[in-house]
């Protein structure tokens, strides 16, 4: 059987990134796609980390020294937990985001890979991302696979 693997680099745009999986998605149960169609994401971190780590270790400072009222202290450290939980897309998501599709289909489905190889770069939100194929027959395979393995 062969890999086959689609690269697309969508930078920032989180939108685009959300209507490319939500269109995967939809093909992988609309043309019972489970195992050909695989796909991950790769997140890169944004530029400064951190001073959001320095924003966060000063707060729990300020709250051991109002210890007089603990309710108090957990009152406000809900919400601010909540405003940070409700968003992760915009605290985490500042980097490029790039989205990586395996196509796994057996030889005699060899029609069926080329249909999917076709369609899924000339589809609208995949369109802009700079789509790249990588088949298992060039050099840059290994290096994918082992990256598309790595990821979560």
């Amino acid at each position: 059987m062969a890999h086959t693997y689609l690269l697309f680099d969508f930078g920032p745009d989180e939108s685009k990134v959300q209507q490319a999986r939500h269109k995967l998605e939809s093909w992988k149960q609309a043309f019972r796609l489970d195992k050909k169609l695989q796909y991950k994401l790769e997140r890169e971190q944004a530029a400064s980390p951190e001073p959001e780590a320095e924003f966060t270790k000063a707060e729990p400072a300020k709250a051991e020294k109002a210890k007089p009222s603990a309710s108090k202290a957990k009152a406000k450290a809900k919400p601010k937990t909540k405003s940070t939980d409700a968003s992760p897309a915009e605290t985490e998501n500042h980097g490029d985001v790039k989205l990586f599709v395996r196509l796994y289909f057996s030889g005699h489905e060899k029609l069926s890979e080329q249909r999917w190889l076709d369609r899924i770069p000339a589809e609208e939100p995949f369109k802009r991302a700079s789509p790249k194929i990588v088949r298992e027959s060039e050099p840059a395979f290994a290096e994918i696979l082992k990256q598309f393995d790595t990821l979560e």
